[in-house]
């Protein structure tokens, strides 16, 4: 099986948890950094998306740098700012992770879309994946933001082929992501309802 653009992220996937099942920070940045790249396949239509993706990563990064045993595990970045109130702020590393892992599943969706609907053009593959995912957490600007963006979207055959269309196994490996990937979201986004964290919305 040949290597794809999506073989990194796979391999980054199994490390995410530890034995015992608690997210590692490192590892999950990580592996939301590897797919930066293939965002910027998209040209300009996700040029927002990226800058919040990495934004966002930066901040959780550099939380976790300044004391790496304390935030070896993704949830006490956010259980510190809990414990001292702070978590609710627009610059806190809790919104950072919300926004995270919402851009990401916005991208698992939009994957999934182009592995299932293979009749589906650029345009329909992100607005689905938009419609069921950050488009109820943004507001007016937000939306109007991004559906300019996305008439950017390049086209789909030249999207698949600038990402190796060639390479017999992206449409499986995508899909694998998809399957891989998206648990380990849903467990972030049920531990950020259990400590009130996961309906905050943006302007």
């Amino acid at each position: 099986m040949g290597e794809t653009v999506f073989t990194a992220c796979l391999e980054g996937i199994q490390s995410i948890k530890c034995e015992q099942g608690d997210m590692l920070t490192k590892p999950f940045l990580d592996v939301c950094k590897l797919i930066l790249p293939l965002l910027d396949k998209f040209g300009a239509a996700m040029t927002i998306v990226k800058s919040d993706i990495s934004g966002n990563i930066s901040r959780l990064e550099s939380k976790f740098n300044s004391n790496p045993s304390r935030f070896n595990y993704l949830y006490n970045l956010v259980q510190a700012e809990v414990e001292t109130k702070t978590a609710k702020s627009s610059c806190s590393c809790t919104n950072g992770l919300l926004w995270l892992t919402r851009a990401m599943d916005f991208l698992v969706e939009l994957f999934r879309n182009l592995a299932e609907h293979h009749d589906w053009s650029m345009s329909q593959v992100c607005n689905d994946a938009y419609s069921k995912t950050l488009k109820k957490w943004h507001g007016w600007l937000a939306s109007s933001s991004f559906a300019v963006a996305i008439k950017l979207a390049p086209d789909r055959k030249k999207f698949m082929e600038v990402i190796g269309i060639e390479d017999g196994d992206i449409y499986d490996d995508m899909q694998k992501f998809c399957t891989d990937f998206s648990p380990i979201l849903v467990q972030i986004h049920k531990f950020l309802a259990s400590v009130g964290m996961d309906s905050m919305k943006s302007s």
